[in-house]
């Protein structure tokens, strides 16, 4: 008898078309930063089908600020939905058996760096190939208004999937990853970028760009750009824009010492943007100040575009003299590193811009917590050592053969032994990000400075805390930045919630040897990203100097900024020794008030407190409101009818604000209803009900409300009509007529630092001057 095969005519031949794992498709391939979309993700299953209990996923990076996509609310913004869509079945083919698609969204519902991950199940039964699985993010067909897409440009943003076909909970990654490319809004706003200071006759670089809302630099096709310098030896001059361009970089000359005012004015013959921003000529310690971001990621490691494009950035969009390019050490390919170090090589130029190679250490809090390693000199370490022997923390990332981490230098102090043979051509910067530098590690020659700020957030309680245990250490700020934008980056929507701090750096020159210098000197103060000066000094000696003195002791202080400074105060390892509050020196407005409100949750990774605040003032009427501090548009306040405000905001050990003009402030009455969340979305602490009297606040001044976790807190506060001061120059003496107390029983150094906070909050922190008591 004949065998007979029976099988579903024109399967085979169809099934040998098929890619095996199926194919990814997309309805965009451009998307502007931070619009509002329905994104189309269609999954196309392959030859192999998809059995019972299969899973698809589909995963982008982690540190993308794409809205948090949700599945339990049709209407509102990033609702999530899966589809199935059966094809037409061929002449003797059973239908997929399949009877629902269950999809979910998670954050870690994959690998680093491909985190994120929109995870679809299959619920009883089996898919055939050729089905296809439409997955929409943002979803509109019930009402929603799509989904939110990243805030930061990107020339590859990368959807990847995974399938497991076999429903064994082994994945295999599709081949041929969605790519968008996600672009630059309409122009929002004019920024005006110079150093703030320089002496007279001294080269003064100014950079000009077109920013959107989120703070990503736009190209024109063609514009005159007007600059004039206003006040003492006024000047104005006019230059082309160049077609396609995203910034203007230019050089002006001031040869006479005053406060001058930069007005820089850009005309497309369509639209005009006007803005301007203070300059100081006069005398300083060095020929101009310097601004450093030492920690900068691209796409090598969890960074976003190339190693060119960041440099790129830095240098012609960022206005920046100094910058360190940082790899994760566990994360970098040997080729990554090697191409990285040629890009480092072709843009660096002493006199216009230094350029460091730099590592993250990153080890878990618990062994030392994140630490960076600069390379000041030509020598550069990494990844191994002269005898072979790794330099990373481990080694764990997507491209290697085998499955388990492999460690390397761990704990810290296996990294301090790696390069503390010559202290002098390296420094390692403590670190605040996702693992948290743990200050029960310290090498007093390697480390020289602490972060303060970056766009994780403001962390003053690392350099307090490191001072209070006798650590001789200077401040520094920066970027971490993991979107392309150093130099101060803009805030974005999700855990890079505040702009990226910088390092100012008093040095002779700028080079790399000077730079270098100057940072192991500790001549830096830190900001959260604007280009304000702060300096201290005490006789010859200036801040990060240590010097002996017995007695009161004299210093002068000096702060420039932008916005006007609100208070600045003399802190020492415990604490706040002297202070003015501009407000109060200036004179309270009568009837004037603000909410100010801020602090973070917790110093780990997910430190953020996201505020809801309903706030009712009662008594009075609101005449006018002004909210400050609030880092991007979805940062919110609301103003509802009879004196009610709505706000929505998160903070990041930053601070934001509500400033009213009332009709009488003793009459009013404020009731505040505060809710704090956490990452997850769920309540931090339990809802508090606070309550100011106006004529309380008259008398007092401020009420404060302090919230827990790590410098939670509300406060009701008075402010003044007058304008704050951009700059602060002054002299006092520190009153110790005695030795300090010591530092935990032991400091040989005792720490005085300047504090300085501008209204908005952009805050600077000076290295301290290290006081050795004179016996």
């Amino acid at each position: 008898m004949a065998t007979t095969v029976i099988a579903p005519e024109g399967l085979e031949a169809y099934l040998a078309g098929l890619p095996f794992l199926g194919s990814l498709s997309a309805s965009h391939g451009e998307v502007r930063a931070g619009a509002v979309e329905e994104i189309l993700l269609v999954y196309e299953i392959g030859a192999s089908g998809i059995a019972d209990s299969g899973r698809l996923k589909i995963t982008f990076k982690f540190y993308s600020d794409w809205g948090e996509l949700q599945t339990h609310e049709p209407r509102g913004r990033d609702y999530l939905s899966a589809r199935f869509v059966p094809r037409a079945s061929f002449p003797g083919e059973s239908p997929a058996t399949l009877r629902r698609l269950a999809v979910k969204y998670d954050t870690k519902g994959h690998e680093r760096p491909y985190q994120k991950a929109v995870i679809v199940d299959l619920v009883d039964g089996f898919a055939r190939p050729g089905d296809r699985i439409e997955v929409r993010l943002g979803d509109r067909s019930h009402g929603g208004a799509g989904t939110r897409v990243q805030t930061f440009v990107e020339d590859g943003f990368r959807f990847r999937a995974y399938v497991d076909v076999t429903g064994t909970s082994r994945l295999a990654a599709v081949p041929g990853d969605i790519v968008l490319r996600v672009a630059a809004g309409r122009p929002h706003a004019l920024r005006v970028l110079t150093p703030r200071a320089a002496r007279p006759g001294v080269s003064v670089p100014v950079v000009v760009r077109l920013d959107d809302a989120w703070g990503n630099p736009c190209a024109l096709a063609a514009a005159r750009v007007s600059l004039s310098l206003k006040g003492g030896a006024a000047a104005s001059e006019t230059v082309a824009w160049v077609a396609g361009a995203r910034a203007l970089r230019h050089e002006l000359r001031p040869s006479e010492a005053g406060n001058y005012r930069l007005e820089v004015r850009v005309d497309s013959g369509e639209e005009t943007w006007v803005s301007s921003v203070p300059l100081s000529i006069g005398e300083l310690p060095s020929e101009r100040p310097y601004f450093a971001d030492l920690h900068v990621h691209a796409h090598d490691t969890v960074g976003t575009n190339s190693t060119a494009s960041n440099l790129s950035f830095a240098r012609d969009l960022a206005g920046l003299d100094v910058l360190g390019y940082t790899v994760n050490d566990f994360q970098i390919t040997d080729r990554d590193w090697s191409s990285a170090l040629a890009d480092i090589a072709r843009f660096h130029e002493d006199g216009r811009f230094v350029c460091f190679p730099g590592t993250e250490w990153c080890g878990n809090s618990a062994v030392g917590g994140d630490h960076n390693v600069v390379f000041l000199s030509g020598e550069v370490r990494f990844p191994n050592d002269a005898s072979g022997r790794s330099l990373r923390s481990f080694e764990w990332h997507e491209h290697m053969r085998g499955a388990a981490p492999e460690p390397g230098r761990w704990p810290l102090t296996a990294l301090y032994a790696a390069y503390q043979d010559a202290p002098e051509r390296f420094l390692l910067i403590p670190h605040v990000g996702g693992r948290r530098a743990s200050l029960d590690y310290h090498h007093t020659e390697l480390e020289r400075l602490c972060e303060l700020s970056s766009s994780w957030g403001h962390f003053e309680w690392l350099f307090s805390e490191a001072l209070a245990r006798g650590y001789r250490l200077g401040a520094s700020a920066s970027g971490d930045e993991h979107r392309g934008r150093p130099g101060g980056g803009a805030p974005g929507a999700s855990i890079f919630g505040v702009r990226g701090g910088l390092t100012g750096v008093l040095s002779p020159a700028l080079d790399r040897a000077s730079i270098g210098l100057a940072l192991r000197h500790r001549r830096t103060w830190a900001t959260t990203g604007e280009r304000n000066v702060a300096l201290l000094g005490s006789g010859a000696h200036v801040q990060g100097d240590e010097l002996e003195h017995a007695g009161p002791l004299p210093v002068r202080y000096r702060v420039l900024g932008h916005s006007g400074w609100e208070y600045v105060a003399l802190k020492d390892h415990r604490g706040v020794v002297w202070e003015r509050d501009l407000h109060r020196e200036l004179g309270y407005a009568a009837h004037r008030l603000r909410v100010r409100w801020g602090g973070a949750r917790v110093r780990d990774r997910y430190r953020w407190a996201d505020y809801a605040l309903s706030l009712r003032v009662s008594g009075t009427a609101v005449e006018d409101w002004t909210a400050r501090g609030f880092e991007h548009p979805e940062e919110s306040v609301r103003a509802l009818s009879d004196g009610r405000f709505e706000v929505r905001s998160t903070t990041h050990g930053d601070a934001d604000e509500l400033d009213l003009r009332l009709l009488s402030l003793r009459h009013a009455q404020l009731t505040l209803d505060v809710r704090v969340s956490g990452f997850d979305g769920q309540p931090w602490r339990e809802a508090a009900q606070l309550e100011v009297n106006g004529g309380a606040l008259l008398d007092k001044g401020r009420v404060h409300f302090d919230l827990g976790g790590e410098g939670l807190f509300v406060a009701v506060e008075r402010v003044t009509d007058a304008a704050l001061p951009l700059e602060l120059t002054g002299e006092l003496t520190v009153p110790w007529s005695a030795a300090p107390p010591a530092l935990d029983g032991q400091a040989p150094a005792y720490p005085v630092y300047l504090f300085g906070r501008e209204i908005g909050d952009a805050k600077v922190w000076t290295s301290p001057l290290f006081v050795r008591w004179a016996r």
